[in-house]
């Protein structure tokens, strides 16, 4: 389990294709701290760690999950957003994370907003049910607070900190983002379905 707040911004140095697909890492995480088979989000998508070394770490990708992903578009230069798993007793800045992408938002719109910057996101059809007003997401791992929804657009605002923290400084128009939806949000709506069914 994760929090949705970013330690790292790390670089995809390496990409290869074996099997599954295989990306190095760099890190600023003291990987000495790290074990082998540790879980460690990137871009909001929970990934084992497979070998390490000072400053990096690799992971295999199933094709399973580059096709349910934006991991298809890692390539050498590549940052992205960091998170290492919970631990008991840590701080709950965000919400809970699980590190399973439900789909990719697409981003639709943004605009500078005094300092902040405003990103409208249209989500996959099928998962809008899921995003209300005020309530939190995941994307690309980052825990947001959901500012409007409109249909299947709903809009997010970054603040300085944010921006310089996590990849979302660099957010483009068409950006494909990794989404994951609350989980309470998730068992709510099966709640109303079975009460209604």
């Amino acid at each position: 389990m994760f929090t949705g707040i970013i330690t790292d911004m790390g670089e995809v140095r390496q990409v290869e294709q074996r099997g599954d697909m295989r990306a190095r890492i760099g890190t600023a995480y003291d990987m000495g701290r790290v074990d082998m088979g540790a879980s460690i989000a990137c871009d909001g998508v929970c990934l084992t760690v497979v070998d390490k070394g000072a400053d990096w770490f690799e992971v295999d990708i199933s094709a399973e999950t580059v096709s349910k992903t934006n991991l298809d578009g890692w390539a050498p230069g590549r940052r992205v957003n960091l998170e290492r798993a919970l631990k008991v007793g840590d701080e709950l800045g965000g919400h809970i994370v699980s590190g399973h992408v439900d789909g990719l938002a697409e981003v639709v719109e943004l605009h500078e907003e005094g300092d902040s910057t405003r990103v409208t996101l249209r989500a996959p059809a099928g998962l809008e049910k899921y995003i209300a007003p005020k309530g939190s997401v995941a994307l690309n791992g980052t825990s947001l607070t959901v500012n409007e929804v409109k249909g299947r657009e709903f809009g997010i605002n970054f603040i300085p900190h944010t921006k310089e923290v996590t990849t979302w400084g660099e957010v483009k128009l068409g950006d494909r983002v990794n989404l994951e939806i609350d989980t309470l949000a998730r068992y709510v709506a099966r709640l109303q379905e079975v009460m209604a069914g």
